[in-house]
């Protein structure tokens, strides 16, 4: 089955990254990254840019922490 749909790539405070149709809106606390392409290219482009899944939030904590 063909997806023609265009996306973007969009990432929250937490530094987690999703995908999104290009014509929506975005939902509330998710911002457009730049990338934008077919399903396949934006799902490469998370793949290569979010690499530590750990959110932002839990990665603060663990660097303030003391050893």
């Amino acid at each position: 089955m063909s997806d023609d749909n265009r996306y973007r790539v969009v990432s929250n405070h937490e530094d987690q990254h999703s995908l999104w149709f290009v014509d929506r809106e975005l939902p509330a606390g998710w911002a457009d990254t730049g990338f934008t392409g077919s399903k396949d290219a934006c799902l490469a482009h998370i793949a290569e840019v979010w690499t530590d899944l750990t959110p932002r939030s839990v990665r603060d904590h663990s660097e303030a922490a003391p050893v």
